[in-house]
């Protein structure tokens, strides 16, 4: 559906905010996951059609995007990190504003959208007096107007409570069934149970692309459990990486990421899908510290 060719996007002379990503994108929902700064926003704009890439090429359905951008945004719906509403326009004003520069002429979508996303009780209230999660909510909304093909979502639940954020991710899961969906979020739980392929990304590069079980598979191993005395923590810390730290009785429980066992007492333990990431992320850490 998507196709990705050696993209670059250079700004000024010497920073590559993003450097040759290749990627190939079924239908499907992907989890885009990387640091700040790791060029994952500048990479779904240039998705989008927003920017363009200074090399490369970005396909859709076979048609160069870069070329033909009309051929993505007819199908395309985008919800930025940064999403702003209109003061002065109600929650169904502002959709019906939007509904007309998408083409769409079917009131009883913005309905059934206002209740998707738990706003119609709200719909005649001015955005602008929206909490910072009700705006959210909003912006995911405007982004399905159109059904498009491929749904793109920057930190989609920044601001939602855990009810919302639950039927959001369940929202993106269906969507998925049958559509492209690129996710963009810090919080793993929000993609753990919905997305089929995982995209890491780390200084403009794309540094892994894989199922969510593959990732737990390649950490197995790489994850240990040890208790150790509370005056030997801090200099651990210092030594190894430490994924979690908990206080007992007996001591700190630790889960420390480690190629082989970091200390004596410690056992395997299974990773979560948060700690094979962070393992993942130490891994190209030490692997760019060893090449420098």
């Amino acid at each position: 559906m998507l196709e990705l060719r050696n993209v670059v996007k250079t700004f000024g002379k010497n920073v590559r905010a993003v450097d040759d990503v290749s990627l190939d994108l079924p239908a499907g929902v992907v989890g885009l996951i990387g640091h700040n700064g790791a060029g994952k926003t500048t990479l779904m704009q240039m998705i989008a059609t927003i920017a363009r890439p200074t090399s490369g090429q970005i396909l859709f359905d076979g048609v160069d995007i870069v070329k033909k951008p009309e051929a993505m945004r007819t199908r395309l719906g985008f919800l930025p990190q940064d999403f702003g509403v209109y003061p002065n326009l109600s929650a169904l004003e502002f959709m019906q504003y939007f509904a007309a520069l998408k083409g769409v002429r079917d009131p009883a979508r913005i309905r059934r959208l206002l209740e998707v996303v738990n706003l119609h009780d709200h719909a005649h209230r001015q955005a602008a007096g929206f909490s910072g999660g009700m705006k959210r909510r909003l912006g995911i909304a405007q982004a399905l107007l159109n059904d498009p093909d491929v749904l793109i979502v920057d930190e989609p639940t920044a601001g939602l409570d855990p009810e919302e954020r639950l039927r959001f991710r369940h929202l993106l899961s269906e969507i998925g069934f049958r559509k492209l969906v690129i996710v963009s979020t810090h919080i793993v739980s929000d993609i753990e149970n919905m997305a089929g392929r995982l995209a890491i990304m780390n200084q403009g590069r794309l540094v892994a692309c894989d199922t969510p079980d593959s990732f737990v598979q390649r950490a197995r191993n790489q994850v240990w459990s040890v208790t150790v005395a509370p005056e030997d923590y801090e200099a651990l810390r210092k030594q190894v990486q430490v994924l979690q730290a908990q206080r007992h009785a007996d001591g700190i429980m630790l889960r420390i990421a480690h190629p082989s066992s970091p200390l004596a007492g410690a056992v395997p333990a299974e990773p979560t899908l948060e700690e094979a990431l962070m393992t993942q992320r130490y891994a190209v850490r030490d692997n760019a510290e060893l090449a420098a």
